[in-house]
């Protein structure tokens, strides 16, 4: 483990040994390594997160189960987000409610760019999964979320006023509002239209006699549902703007992909339709770029569940792996200048699926379930700004610092008109 005391070395390779909150870890910057932990998720590796984290995410989320009760709990999930759910009407729905929000930044003229994306990626998401519509609800379950999130990194000390305090309060809160937007619908008294939810299908699935699925555990699988949604996605389109507004050249080429679908159209003012949206390319090595720069997810704790080998070194049962994305995203000998936003570098490249250089969505058993879902967001907000508004980010002199794996900070100024 290093120097007496110090207790590290002082000498580090790709694949080097430290300690995280008392425990023995091994940290894998090494693509071939970190490829290997997400193909033998289940066998020599398993998902692990610190007790505090599990505290914030719940011990019953799907994230703490294995094997086939978490194949069980990921599928139900599949099904409201699969290629085929978003391709029959959730892209329809996307592209409703991101023109409505989009709508509402043009009225303001002025807004904070993660706010506003978080509010927009919320709203769709806390209405597909629990029919709930913030305008409508005396709880307010997104400021319970913002919370939530404030002290989600922090150290965890649950003293009144610390961060993290704040965070299991924020998630008290949240559980409580989608407690009693569950117990409405089982009583029948939601007060809901007919539209299906995720939270009707899972209380269906509670009521088949061989289930595995309990409300705890599926309150549990809604909460981390939108806590996905409202930061991953909205951190990667608060990046996406920001790249944008600095590089002139991407955004023209981005702006003749989406004219050039509306020329294709055939209906005039129509919604965007499955085909035009794999036909969006360039959107998508747009998309990747700025997912393997924002390294949203800047580490992945495995458990090392039975000795392994790894390029010559053992690393016993017990301890704990870190794989590392930054560290791979930026690897200069992955990809060439890799701190330069180019999407053409994508040019050729397989878009839609992970790969030892590039794990924006994990690997494995374990890949991102909403991965389309959040692709396909992107996709269609990038389509509507670019065609039909006029904006700039007002604070554009702030560097980004999501590339060594922080958090984007909050203070992206942007105005936004409508065109005529």
């Amino acid at each position: 483990m290093g120097l007496p005391i110090i207790g590290e070395t002082i000498e580090y390779g790709p694949i080097f040994r430290t300690s995280i909150v008392g425990q023995p870890i091994v940290v894998s910057t090494d693509a071939d390594v970190n490829y290997r932990v997400f193909q033998q998720e289940g066998n020599a590796f398993q998902i692990w997160y610190t007790e505090s984290l599990f505290q914030i995410i719940g011990k019953q989320s799907v994230v703490a189960h294995h094997g086939g009760f978490h194949k069980y709990l990921k599928s139900l999930t599949f099904k409201f987000v699969s290629p085929e759910a978003l391709r029959e009407k959730l892209i329809y729905e996307m592209d409703e409610s991101t023109q409505e929000s989009l709508r509402s930044w043009s009225k303001l003229g002025k807004l904070d760019g993660k706010d506003g994306t978080a509010e927009l990626v919320f709203k769709y998401a806390a209405k597909k999964m629990l029919g709930y519509e913030e305008s409508k609800d005396q709880q307010k379950l997104r400021d319970s979320y913002k919370a939530f999130m404030d002290g989600l990194i922090s150290f965890p000390l649950n003293i009144p006023g610390t961060p993290f305090h704040a965070c299991l309060q924020g998630r008290k809160k949240a559980m409580k509002v989608i407690h009693d937007i569950f117990e409405k619908k089982r009583s029948g008294n939601d007060g809901a239209t007919n539209d299906y939810d995720f939270a009707d299908h899972l209380l269906e699935q509670i009521k088949k006699e061989d289930t595995f699925l309990n409300e705890e555990i599926a309150r549990d699988l809604v909460f981390l549902f939108l806590f996905a949604a409202h930061e991953t996605t909205s951190t990667a389109l608060t990046v996406a703007l920001r790249y944008l507004d600095g590089h002139p050249r991407v955004m023209a080429e981005l702006k003749r992909e989406h004219e050039n679908i509306l020329k294709m159209r055939e209906t005039e003012g129509s919604a965007i339709s499955w085909k035009e949206y794999k036909s969006m390319t360039f959107t998508h090595m747009v998309i990747n770029e700025t997912l393997r720069l924002a390294n949203i997810t800047p580490g992945i704790l495995r458990k090392v569940v039975k000795e392994v080998e790894v390029k010559g070194y053992t690393i016993p049962a017990g301890w704990t792996i870190m794989v590392c994305p930054p560290s791979v995203h930026l690897d200069p000998n992955l990809y060439e200048n890799p701190l330069e936003f180019n999407p053409w570098r994508w040019e050729g490249k397989e878009l839609h699926a992970g790969s030892k250089s590039f794990m924006a969505f994990a690997g494995g058993t374990r890949l991102c379930v909403g991965a389309d879902y959040a692709k396909v967001q992107m996709s269609i907000f990038l389509h509507y700004l670019v065609t039909k508004y006029t904006w700039r980010v007002t604070n554009g002199a702030e560097r980004i610092r999501t590339p060594t794996g922080i958090r984007f900070p909050k203070g992206l100024n942007i105005e936004i008109s409508e065109n005529k």
